[in-house]
This record gives structure tokens, C-alpha cells and sequence, in this order.
């Protein structure tokens, strides 16, 4: 037991030692109106060490000394009352066996004392559990609640015992049907935005589309500093995020063919230390592969991920050294691998475009490769909409790899690649840095006015990604639907709103080989599979000796210039704008 548990029981022990003295001494004096005779009192500490004896087991048994002081409830009180008739019934029986040992005693003294033993413990409990709650009201926040759902009462019963540190104002609903919820005034939308509250939080209790979510907090934002979304869990509201308010979930995802396609199977990620990587490593083990071999090449990331899936084996491995990534899929023989691994940042490979054409380019050749020499029978390339019209060194070493995946001689692998748009939540994408930037004052650093992005959750996109594995016949560019684009600008000054903060907007101009916008699919390339979530592009076929011909030549290249020729060669749409 730690210390502050044993300190808590030592204070209820003691103080239920002292009021159960009391409660004894008052039951003789009430018994004998106020004049209690000599000879009784002989016999009171004797009395007292049977019964205090008997009540402090029935306590200690009942678990009335292993509880937080805040949360004593009508639940404890009873367990309270259950303890005091076991005490009380065993020294009843005490006495009817022994009675004359116990001379002089008035027996109806225990029926007085059984009332006031119970008065004043419930008492002792119940005016701790006030006093920690007087010291803690100040720090309390105002909130209102949206939504009448079967949660809505737990929240505020949590609410109400300090549980969480919100006292509610007001529940808000639609169309009420009731006055109150809880001892918790129910006001209509109207009735709430006409009344004088102002509560510190919005909280929302009912389960709410993006869309919706945006419209809510649109409407109620001058009512409110901060939103917040109520959990399962007793834990604390969390914070309304715009990841909250971008996600849309795929209607068409089907978990069951997903989990038949991983379940027992032995899987290999490359990069899998990265934001999309570790999010594969998830959704892989939760849908039961027997195996995961993690590679990564940060070693920090690697270790992070094998702290959180201990039962992984992690290898430290650069996909562009063809040799070790031979050996590891030659001794692991995966049912399928994942190559997530590449450099995705857009300004460094601009900056360092030898090491993109190595990791991007080599290392896909090199897994691939690896692949088809063991004859693995699932490959899964993930690619990037920056592929589609590229006017940056990362995206066009990405058409590169799509190119290779879909002109090499795969024999008895079934090799694949699913192309899509920014993840909300991945590493150094714009939405942490906004967050960052408006946090601390702004300004916000937007490139351009005009520019757009599509976004979709980190989760979803990777149950796509194994989705379209599913549906596989080999050579395939998946695309997957994401939706409406996203206009940068809005999505700042959304966040801005989200956290009740007007900063400036900096116009910065667009990056090296940045685009204004990005194209999920080229113009009628897109061919419809039984997902309404995922479509293929139209095949490119190109002379297998000359596209490695031509690889070969760009792995060779020594300069920038060099580098960008053969790119433009090999993907000839290929419009580089190194300054936007």
C-alpha cells in the first residue's frame, strides 16, 4: 500500500476510533437521560473494545478505508450501513452468549449507539468529501453540455462528485423534453444563446459528423472559450481538434475482408517507424498478423515503436543497401510486405536530391526486388498524390517507384501501389505547425492564398491501404477517394476559431517545387473498383530495358542538373518549379 493509501486509512481508523467512543458515551447518556449511575461505567471500555473490535473488521472488510475522500457516494454510504449491522449483529450475538461478563450493561444502549455510529461516520465521510471539495471549487470551469444522450447524466454525475473538474451550468438540446437532467437546467439552442451564460467550456456529449461539429461550434463560439468532446471513459473531455472537424470516414470500409487478408499472416513494413509505418504496425497486429518485422532505419523511432508493440522484431536496416534488405526478407519469408520507407518532405529533397533519388528509388528497388527473387506473395508500394503531375524532385522519385512497380517482371508476386494525399496527424504536416504557430502568438505562415490540400485520418488511410491489398491482382495504382480539397488559408483561420485565437497570416510564398494544388488522379485515368473508396489508374507501359537503363543512369548522376534531365526523361509530365 502506498504511502498517501496508508495515511488515508490510518485518518478514517482513528477517526472512526474517536467517534465511535463518542457515539458509545452518547448512547449511555441518552439511555439514561443525562444521569448515568456509577456501576455502569465500569464496564464502558470493556463494552467499547468488543464492539470497536468487531466494527473496524466490518469497516476494514466493507473496504471503508480504501477509497478517494471525493468520491464517497450513496454506493459507499451503503456499504457503510452493511458494515455497521455486521458489527453490531456479531456483538449483539457476543452478548447473548455472554451476557453476564458484560454486567452492568444496558442493552439498549447498542440499538442508540448502532443510530449514532452511523450518524456520525456517514457524517465524518460526508463533510471530508465537502471540505476537499471547498478547496477545490475555485479551479472548477463553468461548462455547458450539448446533447441529451444516455452519457449525458454520467457526465454530469462526474461532474457534480469532482470526479472531473467542470461544474455544468446548463444541458442544451435541440428540442428538450424536460426541464432539467440531473438537477441540470435543459435549455433549448435558442433559450441558450439568448441567456446571459457565458460558460467556460462547450461540451460535447452526442456523437457528431465533421460537418455537423463545424456547424456547432460555428454557432456557439462567441458562448464559449474553448470545445471540447466527452469521452466513454471517466476521463477528462478532450479538446476539440481540427483533425475532429477534417475527418471523413469511408463508408465503404470493410474490416472483415481486411482482417481475413491479415489475420495469421507474417507482414514486413519498411519505414516503419514513420507516422504512416507505425500506424501499419497497428492496424496490422490489431487485425492479428502472426508477425511483424518492423524496419526502420531512425533508430530513436524504432525504439519508440518497439516500446509501444513489444512483441515486433524491429530491425535497424537502410533499404537502400540492397544486401540487408535481401537477407532480411530471405530469413523472414513475409506473406506480405509494406514499403512505406521514403523521404516525403518536399523542401529537403528539393535541398538534397541525390539522397532522394537513394532512398526513394533504391530502396523501392531494392524491397521490390527482395520481394520477387523469394517469391512474396503480396508487395504494397505506398505512394503520394505528389506523384501525379510532379513538380518536385520527391514527387517525380515517387513516379519513378510507380513506374518500376508497375513495368517489372513481378512472377508470383502480387505488387501493388496506393497513392494518396496528406494524413491528418502525420509528422511535420502543416496542421501541428498552425497549431504551434497560433498557440504562441502567430503569426501563421501560409504559402500562397489560393493553395489546397486533401486530407484524410492517419487510420483510415492505412485500412484503405490494406483494403485495396485485398482486391490486388498485381500491377495496380490504387488512388484512394479523399474527398473535397481543403483550402490551406481556411483551414488556418478554422483553427484559429477551434482556439479562440486571432493571430496574423503571413503570406510566404509557395516552396521549392511546392504545388498549389495536388491531383489525386489524372484527367479520365481513374478506373472504378467494388470500393466506392478506391479507384485505379490507367497503366503506364513503358520499354522494361530502357526505363532501367534509364534508373540506372539517374543512380549514377553526380549533379542536380543531371538528376533533374533523367527524371523529366523517365516521367515525362514532370514540370519542375524549383522557386513555386
Amino acid at each position: 500500500m502506498r504511502a498517501t493509501k496508508r495515511s488515508r486509512a490510518l485518518f478514517f481508523f482513528l477517526g472512526d476510533f474517536f467517534l465511535s467512543l463518542l457515539s458509545l458515551f452518547l448512547a449511555y447518556e441518552l439511555r439514561f437521560n443525562f444521569s448515568v449511575p456509577q456501576e455502569y461505567w465500569s464496564g464502558f471500555f470493556k463494552i467499547f473494545a468488543f464492539l470497536f473490535s468487531f466494527k473496524a473488521l466490518a469497516l476494514y472488510f466493507f473496504k471503508q478505508y480504501h477509497f478517494t475522500w471525493r468520491y464517497y457516494s450513496l454506493h459507499e454510504f451503503k456499504k457503510l450501513f452493511l458494515a455497521h449491522l455486521v458489527a453490531y449483529g456479531a456483538m449483539a450475538l457476543l452478548l447473548a452468549l455472554f451476557y453476564p461478563y458484560f454486567l452492568p450493561f444496558p442493552r439498549s444502549a447498542l440499538v442508540i449507539d448502532l443510530f449514532l455510529s452511523l450518524l456520525l461516520l456517514s457524517g465524518f465521510r460526508i463533510a471530508k468529501r465537502l471540505y476537499l471539495e471547498s478547496l477545490q471549487r475555485p479551479l472548477f470551469k463553468t461548462a455547458a453540455i450539448y446533447g441529451i444522450t444516455p452519457q449525458t447524466k454520467h457526465l454530469i454525475d462526474s461532474f457534480q462528485s469532482g470526479a472531473l473538474e467542470y461544474k455544468p451550468q446548463v444541458v442544451i438540446e435541440k428540442d428538450p423534453t424536460s426541464d432539467y437532467i440531473g438537477g441540470v437546467k435543459v435549455m433549448s439552442e435558442e433559450e441558450f444563446l439568448q441567456s446571459s451564460l457565458q460558460p467556460h467550456a462547450f461540451i460535447i456529449a452526442k456523437e457528431l459528423e465533421a460537418k455537423e461539429l463545424d456547424n456547432v461550434i460555428e454557432r456557439f463560439k462567441h458562448k464559449t472559450q474553448e470545445f471540447r468532446i466527452a469521452t466513454l471513459t471517466k476521463e477528462e473531455p478532450k479538446p476539440v481538434e481540427i483533425e475532429d472537424l477534417l475527418a471523413r470516414k469511408p463508408k465503404d470500409l470493410d474490416l472483415e475482408a481486411i482482417e481475413r487478408f491479415i489475420k495469421n499472416k507474417k507482414v514486413l513494413i519498411t519505414g516503419a517507424g514513420g507516422s504512416i509505418g507505425s500506424e501499419l504496425v497497428r492496424q496490422c497486429e490489431a487485425f492479428g498478423a502472426q508477425k511483424i518485422v518492423a524496419v526502420e532505419m531512425s533508430e530513436y523511432n524504432l525504439y519508440q515503436l518497439s516500446e509501444n508493440h513489444p512483441n515486433i522484431v524491429p530491425i535497424l536496416c537502410d533499404v537502400s543497401q540492397k544486401e540487408e534488405i535481401d537477407e532480411i526478407v530471405s530469413l523472414h519469408k513475409p506473406d506480405l510486405i509494406i514499403h512505406a520507407a521514403a523521404y516525403k518532405h518536399v523542401p529537403l529533397c528539393e535541398l538534397n536530391p541525390k539522397a532522394a533519388i537513394k532512398n526513394n528509388i533504391l530502396g523501392t528497388i531494392n524491397t521490390i526486388d527482395a520481394a520477387i527473387d523469394h517469391h512474396i506473395p503480396h508487395f504494397i508500394l505506398i505512394s503520394t498524390d505528389k506523384a501525379v503531375n510532379p513538380t518536385n524532385i520527391m514527387g517525380a522519385t515517387k513516379r519513378v517507384c510507380e513506374l518500376y512497380a508497375q513495368n517489372i517482371d513481378t512472377k508470383k508476386t502480387i505488387l501493388s501501389a496506393v497513392r494518396f494525399g496528406n494524413v491528418l496527424g502525420s509528422s511535420g504536416s502543416v496542421i501541428p505547425k498552425f497549431r504551434s504557430q497560433i498557440l504562441s502568438g502567430g503569426p501563421v505562415t501560409v504559402t500562397h492564398p489560393q493553395i489546397t490540400r486533401y486530407f484524410m485520418l492517419i487510420s483510415e488511410a492505412c485500412q484503405l491501404v490494406l483494403q485495396s491489398a485485398t482486391i490486388a491482382k498485381g500491377k495496380e495504382i490504387f488512388i484512394l477517394d479523399m474527398g473535397e480539397p481543403v483550402k490551406i488559408l481556411d483551414l488556418a483561420k478554422k483553427m484559429m476559431r477551434l482556439y479562440n485565437k486571432e493571430v496574423p497570416i503571413e503570406f510566404i510564398g509557395l516552396r521549392p517545387g511546392e504545388k498549389l494544388y495536388e491531383e489525386l488522379l489524372l484527367e479520365g485515368a481513374e478506373e472504378k473498383t467494388r470500393y466506392n473508396s478506391i479507384f485505379i489508374a490507367k497503366p503506364t507501359t513503358l520499354d522494361r530495358q530502357d526505363l532501367h537503363r534509364w534508373i540506372q543512369e539517374l543512380l549514377k548522376a553526380k549533379s542536380k542538373e543531371r538528376i533533374l534531365t533523367i527524371l523529366r526523361h523517365l516521367v515525362p509530365e514532370f514540370r519542375h518549379k524549383p522557386h513555386g
